[in-house]
């Protein structure tokens, strides 16, 4: 019987370590092309839609901006996460909850109205975040359940919550029985950086400052060395008097305050009430958007645009040649599956076995013979 084994290697090269994220996008490109031609779409329109035509216009760039934004927000906090060997799938949720924490001032009490207004939005937003966060951190840190089952399973809930507020309790009342909040008002609406060429908020400002601040963090001082040495080896880390379950705790509460700036920034910007949807799927778009960036915040800047692009391309790709919805996460998941793809083969290497064990018992039989 054969069977294929993965054999870690003695070392890994550092140019393909390097260059393997656009090997997997040239991958996704190929792959994506012959998706499309199943499809029944010419594949250089489809592409040429995807990553061409989105640029050609400046509206167009304040769009990317837009949908970056968020994506880079989230992916610089998981990149946390992950780099301590903490599994925060539940980005999403955090987002959501960013947003509902954040949007208490201008639903619940729109009547309070200043300059304290958005400050307090965004600082609420990120309590709120990293309060939702804290609870699959909590239920790791003291009974070891499972942080990928815990943080998945709160997205649910935290997109039922947001669903009920916006039909309940929260709906606008003079908003014809729509599910949705009051439009919040001018002092709570998140600033646009060129209001005559485009509807850039700040948004994408708070990702890039967070990118800066958590790479010179990780790369330049003891506690991004405590990280990185604990989702390396936990065992060294012990050794070096570090801890696990205040580096969980302290990986989610950071991870989840940036899902909530972003929720908070994106519904305060780009939306501007609460709606029962507010988010296209950032959170889950986000972990690819971290590993594409190699976990590495300046990497993730990049990365976040590319996949900004590809939301803007499938919007485009769907209004010009009539391609689905579904078929544009599609080319997103295959992005992800070959960029970890590329990282499994740049680490490990790929052994047929079982022929010998074969011929093993095969001989052992000719002896009983």
């Amino acid at each position: 019987m054969m069977r294929l084994q993965l054999v870690k290697r003695p070392q890994h090269s550092a140019f393909f370590s390097a260059v393997s994220p656009l090997i997997a996008l040239a991958l996704t490109m190929i792959a994506g092309a012959i998706m499309f031609s199943v499809l029944g779409k010419n594949p250089l329109d489809a592409l040429y839609y995807y990553f061409i035509d989105p640029l050609r216009e400046t509206w167009s760039l304040h769009e990317l901006a837009i949908k970056a934004a968020p994506l880079i927000l989230i992916a610089v906090g998981l990149s946390v996460c992950f780099l301590s060997n903490n599994w925060n799938i539940g980005a999403e949720g955090q987002f959501i909850a960013g947003a509902i924490a954040g949007g208490i001032l201008p639903v619940v009490f729109p009547d309070f109205q200043n300059v304290l207004v958005l400050p307090l939005m965004l600082i609420m937003g990120m309590i709120g975040g990293a309060a939702y966060a804290s609870v699959p951190a909590f239920l790791k840190a003291r009974f070891n359940t499972n942080e990928i089952l815990t943080s998945l399973m709160l997205v649910y809930v935290a997109q039922l919550f947001l669903d009920w507020l916006v039909r309940g309790p929260w709906r606008d009342p003079g908003g014809m029985n729509f599910p949705e909040t009051r439009d919040f008002h001018a002092f709570a609406i998140l600033p646009e950086l060129m209001p005559s060429a485009g509807r850039a908020n700040w948004g994408i400002v708070f990702a890039l400052l967070a990118a800066v601040i958590l790479w010179f963090v990780l790369r330049k001082t003891l506690k991004g060395f405590e990280i990185r040495v604990l989702g390396q080896s936990p065992r060294a880390g012990r050794f070096a008097g570090f801890s696990a379950s205040h580096m969980v705790m302290v990986s989610f509460l950071i991870s989840g305050a940036l899902a909530g700036l972003a929720g908070i920034s994106e519904v305060s910007g780009a939306i501007g009430q609460l709606q029962p949807a507010i988010s296209p799927g950032y959170g889950f778009t986000a972990i690819i958007v971290a590993f594409l960036g190699r976990l590495n915040p300046l990497g993730i800047v990049a990365a976040g645009f590319v996949l900004a692009l590809s939301y803007l391309g499938g919007e485009a790709a769907q209004i010009s040649i009539g391609l689905s919805d579904k078929a544009a996460r599609a080319f997103q998941g295959m992005l992800l599956f070959f960029v970890l793809g590329c990282d499994t083969l740049i680490h490990y290497r790929i052994r047929l076995v079982g022929l010998s064990v074969a011929k093993t018992g095969e001989t052992g039989a000719e002896t009983n013979a």
